[in-house]
């Protein structure tokens, strides 16, 4: 086996019309934060970009940052926080969960797995932002797709059609995003003590408001001591980030706290700790336990996700937390069993969704459909773009499904898989 790190486009390009010439699969890496997300990899050799870094091009004026794909994110919000700017989606930092180190993400995988955080109900995902991208196809080809202004994409947007590709289309050596500024001032209410479908009915109450909710979360008694330090202790703990100027947080916290007076004990939570429960919130730090145990990211309408816990933990010992004002729900099992029918069984009989095994034991990712199974229209659409960008199958070869296949066109509400 080998483990190729080019440092150049060019050695990218090379590498994988080697690959394609000799039908030699790859396993695709950056820094291999998210490797075990997936059905485990038997690819021949290893592609490994984190050689391929740098930031290419950094124009504050212009809310524009090019960067070659193996660039660590860490190195990147760095230079984007020196200058009062950020990737407004907030990128989720898996390393931790799957039993790593925080921050050895790269800017390329962001945009393989659409990474998104908290603030994903106002700001989107990553390929809301993306602006374009160069590629290298599983055919051994270059690509280029959108440009690095903001007006500049015009016609089909591979860029954004890359987005959830896990690296099963195309490599990318260089990818260009929007940045926008940061908030002066974040403030988190916190609604203490609620039950699930009180939490929901409050947040879709503050979301429906004018005090512009950026993020709402509903961390249950027990998980919420698990974020921030243990600093909220362990009560149920709503909540709901405002951000912006000074005075603007400061109305908008006051107008809250008179809509939700009624709701339950409030608490105004700023400064770093608001960062950092926001930090863990996006980063899933309550089910980071160092352990296999399965946790399952499922994205469903925020009314239903609670019914469908409830109904879930009626069968199987399950711990969860919410985000997007209920629509996500991490769910860490208590046992082995991912009971992956089970789950899925329920999401489809409270109204639909999707659910990402995001992590178990080898065997299980090998044994259960890791992504959202696709209906069948989609799954052959998919099947045509992966023919045509990789037809070899030479590009992470049955990581998000057996053979070749892609969830590339999953549904927007699904977040991205990630």
């Amino acid at each position: 086996m080998t483990t190729f790190t080019p440092s150049t486009a060019a050695e990218t390009l090379s590498t994988i019309a080697w690959a394609a010439a000799e039908d030699s699969p790859l396993e695709i890496l950056g820094h291999g934060s998210k490797r075990g997300i997936g059905r485990p990899q038997q690819s021949e050799h290893t592609l490994d970009l984190s050689k391929l870094s740098g930031v290419t091009l950094y124009e504050p004026a212009e809310l524009v940052l090019s960067a070659k794909a193996g660039t660590p994110l860490a190195e990147i919000e760095s230079l984007l926080a020196e200058n009062g700017q950020q990737l407004a989606f907030e990128p989720m930092d898996y390393g931790p969960l799957l039993g790593g180190e925080p921050g050895p993400g790269t800017i390329g995988g962001v945009l393989a797995a659409n990474l998104s955080g908290p603030r994903r109900l106002k700001a989107g995902a990553a390929r809301d932002h993306i602006l374009g991208i160069a590629a290298v196809s599983g055919r051994g080809g270059a690509f280029k797709s959108g440009g690095r202004v903001v007006k500049n994409v015009t016609g089909y947007d591979l860029s954004k059609l890359m987005a959830n590709s896990w690296g099963t289309l195309a490599v990318f050596t260089d990818v260009t995003f929007k940045v926008l500024p940061a908030a002066e001032t974040e403030v988190t209410l916190a609604i203490r003590g609620l039950l699930d479908h009180h939490a929901v009915a409050a947040m879709a109450l503050a979301l429906g408001s004018s005090a512009e909710v950026s993020s709402a979360a509903h961390l249950p008694e027990r998980v919420a001591a698990r974020v921030a330090g243990g600093s909220l202790g362990s009560d149920a703990a709503t909540l709901l980030r405002i951000e912006g100027f000074g005075p603007s947080v400061a109305y908008r916290i006051a107008a809250l706290k008179d809509l939700l007076k009624n709701a339950g004990p409030l608490q105004e939570i700023s400064g770093s700790v608001s960062y950092s429960v926001w930090r863990d919130v996006r980063d899933c730090a309550p089910f980071a336990d160092g352990s296999e145990r399965p946790v399952w990211r499922v994205s469903m309408a925020p009314s239903q996700g609670h019914q469908m816990v409830l109904a879930l933990r009626m069968q199987a010992a399950v711990d969860a937390f919410y985000d997007w004002q209920g629509g996500l729900i991490w769910l860490r099992m208590q046992q082995d069993d991912p009971e992956a029918g089970l789950l899925r069984g329920l999401i489809k009989k409270y109204g639909g969704g999707h659910a990402t095994l995001v992590r178990a034991t080898p065997s299980h990712r090998a044994a259960i459909p890791v992504f959202e199974p696709q209906a069948p229209q989609l799954a052959a659409l998919s099947a045509r773009l992966k023919a045509e960008f990789d037809p070899k199958n030479i590009l992470n070869p049955g990581r998000m499904a057996p053979g070749a296949g892609s969830a590339t066109l999953a549904p927007a509400t699904e977040g991205g898989a990630q």
